[in-house]
């Protein structure tokens, strides 16, 4: 990720701030992926009179240039497409771009701004008021919290104009209004659709690799990258063998089930262990840079925290991740109990709209923070719409039709003659991250936590934080964190309130009341559920090895 910040009519005149244009100020740390040797910005028309500083990758500027016939462009870089389809079709270009993007343009000939973030918000945006009425731009709330009298985040898929003084949507799929699609389901469809997607995030001029935990979704990223790479512009510069990161706890599942789906693809597997004693002793590192006290988001930073450190010490700088699957097809644990399918598609909805205060944000700012970037080919425009459109009935999990979760994501790859991934792994069971990396990572949080967070601490909770008050010790530990480094108002209200997501959110205790005694904002509280759904006689649904570990967790009663 690139580092953004505009200071917009500022009245200080100190010469500290990078590029300065009259009352403006535009300030780049970039990231370079696509063109490192010309790509530095700010970004510039021909005459520079609009000026445009990018977080984000632009996967289509290619064709995007060929719309420009009349325009000269400076450097190689995807992003600066940007100021030119401003200059020739103003602030009504946005949805024409395919990628993920912040930024902010200034049009100097008025001394008027645009500023717009990305459909999902993949990369992270925020913005502030100073109090002799500047507008402040930062893709990090660091940027922003000494100088602002309040911000918040930007809003995924809008754009703020200075001219309107509010946030305007541009992205308006028909998803976004919740109505329910009834388009059919085609296996191919969904298979080429994932396939152009994850091999358009090819674009790169660096090193790069696949976070591969064993899952089905990093696994499916693996398998297509490893099946088409031959021909691609990643190819030609760092040849067709790809290399595959896991980490985890010794004798984690990830660490097992990726070994094992790297052995099949024959990529370079690189392994990473950790303790939980690693974890705690970055826990306060991964609040800083994460800007976050969500406890889901926290436990599954820290792992991922900690393996970008590893794989940019290798001399990688991108690498390709399975975040958003999840949300497009109801793969957690608590869509078992979706009563039909309209309230199952609402969900996944309301899942994807939230993605930027979740696992977007984690998958951004954990590997940024050591200069990696994270690319998600599950979040692309277009696959979104095809997922999104595909009737929901198609994906409710009915055991006695032999479907389990993402059922039409697994059949799409199913693929008899020539298969993408060994049927245990195509078809294996959703496991949360943050265990997924080994079950003792969670448990060893939670007694940390418990070390340092007293009872007393607990009942005066709602006292001292009345906002978001933590429900458990361990929500405590990270909130005591996350003020230090963030004391604003501002900067707690960002972070959503109440339980995080999985079972504890309101609609699942609509589908069943037990979910209620939930205090832990964890998906282990669906296990039970997740693994009485598969059919017992179907052991090509589900391995050996899965079967005892679910018999483990049940036994170590972690549950509702």
């Amino acid at each position: 990720m690139c580092g953004i910040l505009a200071v917009l009519g500022c009245s200080d005149d100190s010469q500290a701030k990078r590029a300065r244009h009259g009352d403006c100020f535009l300030a780049h740390q970039r990231l370079a992926i696509v063109d490192p040797a010309s790509g530095d910005q700010p970004l510039y028309n021909e005459d520079e009179t609009i000026v445009v500083t990018v977080n984000g990758e632009i996967y289509n500027h290619e064709e995007l240039r060929k719309r420009l016939p009349g325009h000269r462009f400076r450097t190689g870089s995807d992003c600066e497409v940007i100021a030119h389809l401003y200059e020739e079709y103003g602030d009504g270009f946005v949805d024409m771009l395919d990628g993920i993007f912040s930024f902010v343009l200034l049009d100097t000939r008025d001394d008027s701004f645009i500023a717009a973030r990305d459909a999902i918000g993949i990369t992270p945006l925020y913005i502030g008021w100073g109090l002799e009425g500047s507008v402040w731009i930062s893709s990090e709330m660091k940027g922003l919290k000494d100088d602002c009298k309040s911000f918040e985040a930007f809003p995924p898929g809008h754009m703020y104009t200075s001219k309107g003084g509010s946030h305007e949507r541009w992205y308006n799929p028909p998803w976004y209004m919740e109505a329910i699609p009834s388009g059919p389901y085609d296996p191919l469809v969904l298979r080429e659709a994932f396939e152009k997607a994850v091999l358009k995030r090819l674009m790169t001029d660096v090193p790069f690799g696949v976070l591969l935990s064993g899952g089905l979704d990093s696994s499916l990223v693996a398998a297509v990258i490893s099946r088409h790479i031959a021909g691609t512009r990643a190819a030609e510069q760092w040849g067709t063998q790809l290399h595959s990161f896991c980490i985890g706890l010794e004798g984690s599942p990830d660490l097992k089930a990726a070994k094992d789906v790297a052995g099949h693809l024959g990529t370079v597997h690189h392994e990473f262990h950790l303790t939980v004693q690693d974890g705690i002793d970055a826990i306060e590192d991964v609040i800083y840079h994460t800007e976050t006290y969500d406890v889901t988001t926290i436990r599954a930073s820290t792992p991922m925290f900690l393996m970008s450190r590893k794989i940019k010490a290798m001399g990688v700088k991108m690498v390709i991740s399975g975040e958003g699957s999840d949300e497009l097809f109801g793969g957690y644990l608590y869509f078992h109990k979706a009563p039909n399918k309209e309230e199952f598609h609402r969900e996944t909805c309301r899942k994807v709209k939230a993605l930027h205060q979740y696992d977007c944000l984690r998958a951004n700012k954990a590997t940024s923070a050591w200069g990696l970037e994270a690319r998600v080919p599950f979040l692309d425009k277009e696959f979104i719409d095809v997922a999104m459109g595909i009737d929901p009935e198609w994906k409710m999990i009915k055991p006695d039709l032999g479907r389990i979760e993402k059922w039409v994501l697994r059949k799409a790859f199913d693929d008899e003659a020539k298969p993408y991934l060994p049927k245990h792994i195509l078809y294996r069971q959703k496991e949360q991250f943050s265990d997924g990396v080994g079950y003792g990572w969670i448990d060893g949080l939670k007694a940390h936590a418990a070390e340092h967070v007293s009872d007393k601490m607990m009942q005066h909770a709602e006292h001292i934080y009345p906002y978001n008050t933590p429900a458990t010790k361990e929500a405590y530990y990270y909130r005591r964190i996350f003020e230090r480094f963030f004391p604003q108002n501002s900067a707690r209200s960002i972070v959503p309130g109440g339980p995080s997501v999985a079972c504890s959110t309101a609609l699942a205790v609509e589908w069943d009341a037990q979910w209620s005694k939930n205090v832990d904002p964890s998906g282990r509280a669906a296990v039970g559920v997740h693994s009485s759904a598969y059919d017992p006689t179907a052991p090509s649904l589900l391995d050996a090895d899965a079967e005892h570990r679910m018999s483990e967790v049940k036994a170590s009663g972690l549950t509702c």
